[in-house]
Parts: C-alpha cells; sequence; structure tokens
C-alpha cells in the first residue's frame, strides 16, 4: 500500500509536463474543439494511474493490451514533450504555422515509436573478449539480465533463448529482473527448459518486490541454480551471486562473508553497478551486472547517467572488471531508443594467448 500511494503522488507530480502540456497543446495546434479535446485528453491524461494501480498485474487478455497501450504512451510523452519545447520558438516567430507543426510532430513521433518497438523486440548479441592468467582454456559464457517476463511476453523469452541457444557457451548467466510480475507461471518460463548449459541467477529488485519466493521455486523447477550471497564452481569458475539490495555498501557487506577462491576465476553476479571497488578489494576477477537499461528511452539515459556513474559498458578497477549490460528486455513501453537490447556473450581467454581486449 506504501508503494502505491508513492507512485501516485510521483504520477500526480509528473501529470502536467508529461502529459497535460503536450496533449493539450497539440490539440490547441489542430484546432480540436472542446468535445474532441476531452476525448483525447482524458484517456491519455489518466492512463498511467489507471494502469499502475488497476492494471499492474494484467497479464493476459483486453486488460493486458490495455496496459500496454498505457506503457507505450508512457514512452512516447517525453519524445513528444521534448520536440513540443523545441518546437514552440519557430511557432511562436511565425516560421511554421501551428496545424502544420502539430502534424509534423505526430508524424515524427509516430515513426520514432514504430522504430523503438521493433528495436525493443531484437536484442543483439554482443562479444566481450577479455584475458586472465586463472584460465587454462577458453572460457565463453553468456549473460541475459533484465529480461522482464511479465512486462514482457513468453513469446519474448522464447526469442531470447533461441538467441542463447544458438551461441557455444559454457553456462549463462541471469543478473535479476528476471520476472517483474506476481504469478508468472512456471509454463510462462518454459523455454528455459530448452537451454543445454548450466543455467545461473541472481536476484534484482523486481523479483524483490513480487512474489520472490514463489519465483525461485519456479526457477529451480525449471533447472535455474538461484545464488543467493553463495558461491558455486564450474571447472575453473567461482561464481559468486549477492541478492540485489538499495544498500550501496550490500556488495562489500555480502562478500565479506564469503570464501573467494583465489586460485580460480572469480565471477560476481550482481543486479546493480554498484560495488566494483569493494569487488576489487574482495579478489574478483569480473562482476556482471544490468538494472540501468541505459535508460531504455532517450532522454531517460541523462537521468539515469546522474544516478549511476557506470550506465554501461566495461569498467575496471585494478585488476577486476565491471561490466554493466544495457539490459536483454524492457521495462514498461515496449520500446527501445538510444539503446539496444543485448545477450551478451563473454570470452576469456588464457592470457598466454594473443586477443584484442575490449577497451
Amino acid at each position: 500500500m506504501k508503494r502505491r500511494h508513492q507512485f501516485l503522488a510521483f504520477a500526480l507530480l509528473l501529470q502536467i509536463p508529461l502529459f497535460a502540456y503536450p496533449i493539450l497543446r497539440l490539440c490547441q495546434w489542430l484546432r480540436m474543439d472542446s468535445v474532441q479535446t476531452a476525448a483525447v485528453f482524458l484517456p491519455l491524461f489518466f492512463s498511467q494511474i489507471v494502469a499502475r494501480l488497476y492494471l499492474q498485474h494484467a497479464s493476459h487478455g483486453p486488460m493486458f493490451w490495455l496496459r500496454r497501450g498505457a506503457d507505450l504512451w508512457l514512452g512516447i510523452s517525453p519524445l513528444l514533450l521534448c520536440m513540443l519545447v523545441a518546437t514552440e520558438l519557430p511557432v511562436a516567430l511565425g516560421w511554421i504555422a501551428e496545424y502544420t507543426a502539430a502534424q509534423a510532430l505526430v508524424c515524427l513521433a509516430f515513426a520514432l515509436t514504430a522504430y523503438s518497438v521493433f528495436n525493443a523486440y531484437s536484442p543483439s548479441v554482443v562479444e566481450i573478449k577479455l584475458s586472465s592468467t586463472k584460465v587454462t582454456s577458453t572460457l565463453r559464457f553468456a549473460q541475459i539480465t533484465d529480461v522482464h517476463i511479465g512486462s514482457r511476453t513468453s513469446a519474448f523469452l522464447s526469442r531470447v533463448m533461441q538467441k542463447v541457444n544458438r551461441l557455444d557457451i559454457d553456462f549463462l548467466c541471469i543478473t535479476g529482473d528476471f520476472i517483474d510480475a506476481t504469478g508468472v507461471s512456471e509454463q510462462a518460463l518454459s523455454a528455459l527448459r530448452s537451454c543445454r548449459v548450466p543455467m545461473y541467477f541472481s536476484i534484482g529488485n523486481h523479483e524483490r518486490y513480487e512474489d520472490l519466493d514463489a519465483i525461485l521455486q519456479r526457477l529451480n523447477r525449471l533447472g535455474v541454480r538461484v545464488l543467493r550471497s553463495r558461491t558455486t564452481t564450474h571447472g575453473e569458475v567461482q561464481l559468486i551471486g549477492i541478492d540485489d539490495a538499495d544498500n550501496p555498501s550490500q556488495v562489500q557487506r555480502e562478500l565479506a562473508t564469503l570464501d573467494i577462491d583465489p586460485k580460480r576465476f572469480v565471477l560476481l553476479l550482481y543486479h546493480r553497478p554498484r560495488g566494483l571497488r569493494a569487488a576489487a578489494e574482495a579478489g574478483v576477477d569480473l562482476m556482471i551486472s544490468g538494472h540501468t537499461h541505459n535508460g531504455q528511452i532517450v532522454p531517460f539515459n541523462f537521468v539515469v547517467g546522474r544516478v549511476f556513474k557506470k550506465t554501461v559498458g566495461l569498467f575496471q578497477e585494478g585488476m577486476t572488471r565491471l561490466y554493466v549490460s544495457p539490459g536483454t528486455g524492457t521495462w514498461g513501453p515496449v520500446m527501445r531508443l538510444g539503446s539496444r537490447g543485448e545477450v551478451t556473450l563473454f570470452e576469456i581467454r588464457p592470457l598466454t594467448q594473443s586477443i584484442n581486449v575490449a577497451p
């Protein structure tokens, strides 16, 4: 209930700049009368409150698609707001007619939305090549993160797993926010059964928000090995999974309770890109994270960049590397603009071999 009230307050604060101003301004420029304006304004203006408070757990049928429509408007609105603000001056100076400007903005918004939706449905495979003295033969594994089943469908998960299964890998890492809704069934996650290699999972913030115990039981039945602040080994690799937490000291605090094997290649799965220095001090070789989505949709990448210093890509602290994935799926709007979803393929070669190390 507390979360619901917090969201309501936040949503109301955003209503005017994101929804009221763009809708009313465009209706004015398009010369709509009061009835036409009300017909457009009312459903769009209240869409997020209805979707988040009453359609949040809709997972199928008309209500699910109604929520999807509200999410799509949430993605379009900041784009439209930025474009509208940029158009105000030319219109005020008489360089372009109001009606023409409104038509152009609506067409451009539709074009950007179409591209963003297509982009969100087609994650790419990105290769990261590194080297280590702790492996005697080439190690290959994949990472998927922020798939967001619940916001995304089982069909999307099937496409992701098809990409994973085409890779020659030793194991698969899932670094949180795999599920973001209550009651996602085992059947909806059944594409995981197609995976031919071991799967390792650490929880993200969205699993914590939902039916976490039930989620973990389903994943266990599907063959996923859940790492909750514990370690396991896979050949020359020691894998560590740490539960996501809002506390910025979570990595340091949890690593202090674990026995880290300095002779193995130590791989840390932690959902959010924080704690690199603590990981380096503990002797972690590679930390993999997600969470940021790289902003997912412009202009949110600028906002995310103010919250997280490491939003996407490869970083280094001492001998420890951190890779922050932009995520595989999407949360909220099924849109990506200025970012691209990915399945990350890591290749760790013995140091004696000559490779091009990613910057």
